[in-house]
């Protein structure tokens, strides 16, 4: 074999090694930009869980806060009503019924249906006029169930 054979050998190895390399080398590349996607993709993912995760407590608290405001709100109305009506000053009875009234509406609209009939049994008692024993077990008997759904709503 002469020079010329022994010089395209080499060059036939160079060119095969290259051509191997070069193969293995993409492989690689593309599995790791693979994995390397994958992993991204994991990571949004995971973002965007923690976001939605973020945004569902935001809501529970706003609605957390909005049924205790209700609440209340049916609570001062009633009390209102309550000492106007056993006092007799303060004029505004009419005033004072509408409150109690838009309260009503309010908690009836918030629920739940337990707190909405509880609500509803202390608005009877005042318009019968019941007794203040009965009217304070109405009134107990509100905020039992006040409490206890917006205990419900702050548990995931």
């Amino acid at each position: 074999m002469g020079e010329w054979g022994i010089a395209l050998i080499a060059a036939g190895s160079a060119i095969v090694g290259s051509v191997v390399t070069g193969w293995y080398g993409r492989s690689a590349g593309v599995r790791q930009a693979e994995a390397a996607r994958h992993a991204g993709d994991r990571q949004a993912e995971a973002l965007l869980e923690s976001v939605r995760m973020t945004l569902r407590g935001a809501d529970g608290q706003r609605a957390v806060a909005l049924r205790r405001q209700v609440y209340a709100e049916f609570l001062g109305a009633a009390e209102a009503r309550l000492l106007t009506e056993r006092s007799g000053r303060g004029g505004g009875g009419g005033d004072h019924e509408l409150s109690l009234q838009r309260a009503y509406a309010g908690v009836v609209l918030e629920g739940p249906p337990e707190a909405a009939a509880a609500a509803n049994g202390l608005l009877e008692g005042l318009r019968r006029h019941d007794s203040l024993d009965e009217l304070h077990r109405a009134k107990a008997a509100f905020v039992e169930e006040a409490r206890r759904a917006v205990a419900a709503l702050g548990r995931p």
